[in-house]
């Protein structure tokens, strides 16, 4: 299987997991930094919907490996030509998807710090809460620069539509502007947040395409290792 096939599937992949971490949330009830819930009710339900949470949180890892795979699959296989020198773009987008990984990882350790002050230590809620909201809002603009800059790669080197682009360019706007005003949504609600929540799905959707456009990427063919050429030596016959 080709790398960019590769990259296209784990893009693909790394889609459904988040549906699949965020319908077991949602069924679950866990509130969002979008809704507005009371301090007993965020307690009540990370007191009794560990599971579900823990469950969503143990697919997050290969979330983020596959994420990673899919941002390599695009700045490698997007090319025009494999002697060029790296766009900066490319590199844009690169560091975008990992540092999002990064800073959720921290977003979700704190949300299963919740956990344990739900059921052990409820006086510690609030301050977990607003740190998980804070971390959550600001984690946008991480996303917001792997659209940005993927988007860019894309469009320069002709591999994307432009509407594409376009949906990409739009959503890293909007999780851009929500991040920006994050810090109105610690001890509240961010009045903008629903502007990162159709980000956050237009992102989704731009990662979907982005993977069947790698997957249908031809590859070249090249020679197996071990295998003589022989054009080479036709050439001298």
């Amino acid at each position: 299987m080709s790398f960019s096939r590769l990259a296209g599937i784990a893009g693909m992949g790394f889609v459904v997991i988040l549906i699949v971490a965020n319908l077991l949330l949602t069924m679950a009830g866990f509130p969002t930094p979008s809704e507005a819930a009371s301090l007993d009710e965020i307690t009540a339900v990370f007191a009794a919907g560990s599971g579900s949470l823990r469950l969503a949180s143990a697919l997050l890892p290969v979330a983020w490996l596959l994420a990673t795979i899919f941002a390599v699959g695009v700045c490698v296989c997007v090319r025009r030509d494999e002697r060029t020198r790296t766009d900066p773009w490319s590199l844009v987008g690169l560091a975008g998807v990992l540092m999002q990984s990064v800073v959720f990882t921290s977003v979700e350790a704190t949300r299963l710090a919740l956990i344990s002050a739900a059921q052990h230590d409820s006086g510690s809620v609030a301050g977990l809460w607003g740190l998980y909201s804070a971390l959550f809002g600001f984690n946008q603009v991480f996303l917001a620069t792997a659209l940005l800059g993927l988007s860019m790669l894309g469009i320069r080197t002709g591999a994307i539509a432009r509407w594409h682009a376009g949906t990409g360019l739009l959503a890293a706007t909007l999780l851009f502007v929500t991040a920006t005003t994050s810090p109105y949504g610690v001890g509240s609600v961010n009045p903008l947040a629903l502007l990162g929540l159709v980000g956050w799905l237009l992102w989704l959707v731009w990662i979907g395409a982005y993977g069947v456009i790698l997957i249908r990427r031809a590859p070249e063919q090249s020679v197996p290792t071990g295998t003589p050429d022989t054009s080479a030596a036709s050439a001298h016959t």
